[in-house]
């Protein structure tokens, strides 16, 4: 327990360094526009990745929908932002985006989960990214707009939704959403990212937790014993999904146009990296993973043609310090002698 609980400050400790360090460079203008535009897509990849890790990591699950959940969490809140934008106040009105994108991403989740849940292995994930690939396309089609008269719905044009002369546009099918406060900011971020650190942790280190981790280490033995499997992997599957809504939050409201181009195929295999590469099971692995890996190719940008090059070298060497059987040996003889020194040095 004094380990987890010490594993765990570590990962807040770890957290906080960072927005310290960030905040002094920029207020001492040691940091570029550019890097400093990132910082609101670092913390929602991080905070991708960690939910993620609850399902591939602590649940045992291959799932390749991340960014089908952020979609719906995406699309929904800047629908509600911009749906009332003039009626309701700026800080309310982004605390409620960002739980209604975390709820409409669970309710899919939880439609999602009930029957996919029941498969194993590459079924599951052929289904999650299947789901992903349907959501893109069907928000694609949607042309939403509102008026005097209420909400319309269309999946012909914009045109079609018939709307009076004071009325607009929400979402313009392919085009998204235009126009979206950009309430995000980096501060908002870093909260957002401790409390997803903080529920999965909490989450792992439950009595719900280890029930999760039980059906990953040995689904048999924990059916034997009672474990409603299908209700734990829900719940891990369910809460997981909540989170990436929230990304999808923060990337709805950091850039003012919205479309689904971003929430592809490939942005789920990148959180699926950086859980990898960060260490399946380990969060603070998939916050620096995430942290890293998104930053890195504008740090080498002045190489020019060599950065990805280098981008390519660290991956496979962040890999073989993770996975290969030397390295853990090797970080093991060096966590049991630091271990030694500590013991001698009391």
């Amino acid at each position: 327990m004094k380990k987890k609980i010490s594993n765990n400050m570590i990962t807040y400790g770890m957290i906080l360094l960072f927005y310290v360090i960030m905040q002094v460079m920029i207020s001492t203008g040691s940091i570029s526009s550019l890097l400093q535009g990132l910082l609101v897509p670092l913390c929602m990849y991080a905070i991708a990745a960690v939910s993620l890790n609850l399902v591939v990591g602590f649940s045992g699950e291959l799932s390749l929908g991340q960014a089908g959940f952020m979609c719906v969490g995406a699309y929904a809140s800047a629908f509600f932002t911009k749906l009332t934008e003039e009626t309701l106040p700026e800080g309310p009105r982004f605390l409620i985006a960002i739980l209604i994108g975390a709820v409409v991403a669970a309710i899919f989740g939880f439609l999602i989960g009930i029957p996919v849940l029941r498969l194993r292995g590459d079924y599951l994930a052929i289904v999650t990214l299947a789901f992903g690939e349907i959501i893109k396309n069907l928000v694609s089609v949607f042309h939403v707009g509102v008026d005097k008269s209420g909400i319309h719905f269309s999946v012909k044009d914009a045109a079609s939704l018939n709307l009076d002369e004071e009325g607009r546009v929400l979402i313009d099918g392919p085009l998204g959403i235009t126009g979206t406060p950009k309430n995000a900011n980096f501060t908002i971020g870093i909260i957002l990212l401790f409390l997803t650190v903080f529920i999965v942790l909490n989450l792992v280190n439950s009595r719900s937790g280890r029930a999760i981790t039980a059906i990953r280490d040995n689904r048999i033995a924990a059916e034997s014993i009672g474990l409603n499997v299908t209700k734990y992997k829900l719940m891990a599957f369910v809460i997981s999904t909540a989170l990436a809504g929230v990304a999808g939050v923060l990337y709805s409201h950091n850039l003012s146009t919205l479309n689904v181009k971003f929430f592809n195929y490939n942005t789920s295999i990148l959180i699926l990296v950086f859980v990898v590469l960060g260490g399946i099971g380990n969060v603070k692995g998939s916050i620096i993973a995430a942290i890293l890996l998104t930053a890195l190719p504008e740090l080498l940008r002045e190489l020019q043609d060599y950065r990805m090059l280098i981008y390519a070298i660290l991956l496979i060497g962040m890999m073989l310090f993770n996975w290969a059987p030397s390295a853990i040996a090797f970080r093991e003889r060096v966590k049991d002698k630091f271990k030694s020194n500590k013991k001698e040095a009391a």
